[in-house]
C-alpha cells in the first residue's frame, strides 16, 4: 500500500488472538471416519511442501518440485489485530484453504517503532497461529515511510534477529525484509539486503528471504526503470526471491509485461495484490487483476492479496464491522466483492506436487 492510513483504536491482544473451540453433542465417528478426518488435517501446505528453497527461478519445496503459494495479507498489525482471530484464521486455513498468511508489521504509522516489543510478541503469535493450522508464514518488514530502507537498519536488525532466534526451528517461514522501497535507488536496497540478510542467515541458515525492489516493489517502473537493473546486478545472496506489488485498477498492460519478464530471469513473490487502484480504494478490476493471475498461475508465481481485514476501503476482504461483530467468518457472507473474488482463487486447487 502506497499511502498512509488512518490509526484506528487498538483493540486488546488477547481479544486480538484469541479463538474459541465450540463444543457441541454428537454421535461418535467410526474409526475410519476418523483416520479419514486425521488424514485431512495432515494434508496442510506445510506437511505436503515442507521447507521451501529457491531453485533457479521458482519457488520449490523439499521434493523439489515448483509450487504456487496463494493466500492473504495481513492489514497493519497496529490497526487490524482484531480481525486476526482463532476464527478467521481457521477460517482462512480451512474454508479459504490459504497456503500462506504474511504477518505485516509496520515499522511506522503508529507500528513497530511505537513499541518494538509489543509489535515482536504480536508478530511471533501469529506466526505460532499460522503454523498450528499448516499455513506457511511471511515475515513482512513494512516499511513504507521513509521509503529508503537503510532509515529503519538499526531496528530491522533487531526485529529479525528477535523473530528468527524464535522461529528458528520452523520449516514455515519466510522473511520479507523491506515491504515497498521508493524514491531511492536499486543500488541502495541491494546494499540493505545485503547487510540484513546475512543477520538472518546467522540464525536462521534455511528459510528464504525476500528482496523489496525499487518503486514500490514494481522493479522499478513506477520510477521509469525496470527489471533490467536487478537482473544486471542482483543481491550478494542465495536463497531468495524479488517482490513486485500490483493494483490492478492502477497498473497496466506495462507492469503485467513487467512481471512477466521479470519472472522468466529471477524468482519472483508478489507479496502484495489487489483489484482496486494503488491505494486500494475505488472499482475492482476483476478482468484484468485475472490476466495477472493467470500469468502467475502459468509461471507458478506465488502470491498473496491485500488485505485480511475490514477497512472501509474496497480492498479489504470483509465488509465494515466484521471484526468487531463477525457472527460465522467462512463462507461468502462476511465478505465484500474483492474478498468473494480472491477467497474463490484462493481455494481452487493447485497441482501441488508430492513426489
Amino acid at each position: 500500500m502506497k499511502l498512509k492510513l488512518r490509526l484506528l483504536p487498538p483493540a486488546a491482544v488477547a481479544a486480538a488472538l484469541g479463538g474459541a473451540l465450540l463444543l457441541t453433542t454428537a454421535v461418535l465417528p467410526t474409526a475410519s471416519a476418523r483416520a479419514t478426518a486425521n488424514q485431512a488435517a495432515a494434508d496442510t501446505p506445510v506437511s505436503v511442501n515442507g521447507q521451501l528453497t529457491v531453485c533457479g527461478t521458482k519457488l520449490c519445496n523439499s521434493h523439489g518440485n515448483p509450487v504456487q503459494l496463494r493466500g492473504m495479507s495481513t492489514h497493519g498489525t497496529q490497526w487490524y489485530p482484531h480481525c486476526l482471530t482463532g476464527g478467521s484464521l481457521d477460517a482462512l486455513a480451512r474454508d479459504w484453504k490459504a497456503d500462506v498468511l504474511r504477518v505485516s508489521t509496520y515499522v511506522q504509522e503508529g507500528g513497530y517503532e511505537t513499541n518494538p516489543t509489543h509489535f515482536t510478541e504480536l508478530a511471533n503469535s501469529l506466526i505460532q497461529q499460522a503454523t498450528d493450522r499448516g499455513m506457511y508464514v511471511i515475515v513482512d518488514w513494512h516499511m513504507l515511510t521513509p521509503g529508503d530502507p537503510h532509515a529503519n537498519l538499526s531496528k530491522a536488525r533487531k526485529f529479525f534477529t528477535d523473530i528468527a532466534r524464535r522461529n528458528k526451528g520452523r520449516n514455515n517461514i519466510l522473511y520479507e525484509i523491506a515491504n515497498e522501497p521508493s524514491g531511492v535507488s536499486w543500488s541502495r536496497i541491494k546494499s540493505y539486503a545485503e547487510q540484513i540478510i546475512p543477520t538472518i542467515r546467522t540464525i536462521d541458515s534455511d528459510a528464504p528471504v525476500l528482496v523489496g525492489t525499487r518503486a514500490w516493489s514494481s522493479f522499478g517502473v513506477s520510477e521509469g526503470a525496470d527489471e533490467s537493473e536487478v537482473v544486471s546486478n542482483p543481491v550478494r545472496a542465495s536463497n531468495i526471491m524479488y517482490t513486485f506489488h500490483f493494483y490492478a485498477d492502477s497498473h497496466r498492460d506495462e507492469y503485467l509485461a513487467t512481471l512477466s519478464r521479470a519472472a522468466d530471469a529471477l524468482p519472483v513473490f508478489v507479496t502484495e495484490f489487489g483489484t482496486q487502484n494503488y491505494a486500494g480504494e475505488g472499482s475492482n478490476d476483476f478482468a484484468m487483476s485475472q490476466r495477472y493471475l493467470d500469468l502467475m498461475a502459468n509461471k507458478k508465481i506465488s502470491w498473496t492479496n491485500w488485505n485480511f481485514s475490514d477497512d472501509h476501503r474496497t480492498g479489504a476482504v470483509f465488509k465494515t464491522g466484521t471484526c468487531n461483530n463477525p457472527g460465522s467468518w467462512a463462507g461468502t457472507a462476511p465478505l465484500k466483492p474483492a474478498g468473494v473474488w480472491v477467497r474463490e482463487r484462493i481455494r481452487t486447487p493447485d497441482a501441488f506436487p508430492v513426489g
